[in-house]
């Protein structure tokens, strides 16, 4: 793989990270109000702590690894050590989100359409990462020199 390919990947892979976080942060407010309507009330006071949990602590956590991986996009493409050891790190963690919600979720859900393309992106996203992050890296540069523009 090119190492500007290898870049590109990274960096946009950081970006989409940071936005899912963005976005996981934004909605907790309409899935909140999406379990008021729908449940029971004793039910919401069951479902509302973990579901704000699992919100907020996966939108939280998504900003870092998005950050981390467009910041260390440039010195991982040219094979510099401690930026493949973050973005191979990213991506392996990434990687696991898949087959996680398949076997915590099964298939059933695969029938909503939304569902199936997150599903999809999810896959072909995460794999996407894990080919640019473990692809192997150019020689990294001897200490002291400047790492080449990609």
């Amino acid at each position: 793989m090119a190492p500007r390919t290898r870049f590109v990947i990274l960096r946009l892979s950081g970006i989409l990270l940071v936005v899912l976080g963005a976005l996981h942060l934004a909605v907790t407010p309409l899935v909140a109000q999406f379990i008021r309507t729908a449940a029971a009330p004793d039910a919401v006071n069951w479902l509302m702590p973990p579901m704000l949990l699992n919100q907020v602590v996966l939108g939280i956590l998504l900003l870092p690894l998005g950050s981390l991986t467009f910041y260390s996009a440039r010195p991982a493409a040219a094979g510099v050590a401690w930026a493949l050891t973050v973005s191979r790190t990213v991506a392996l963690a990434v990687v696991t989100l898949p087959p996680t919600l398949l076997a915590l979720m099964g298939t059933r859900y695969l029938a909503a359409i939304p569902f199936l393309v997150a599903a999809v992106i999810v896959c072909v996203a995460s794999v996407t990462l894990l080919v640019a992050a473990f692809w192997p890296a150019p020689a990294a540069p001897a200490e002291g020199h400047r790492t080449p523009s990609v």
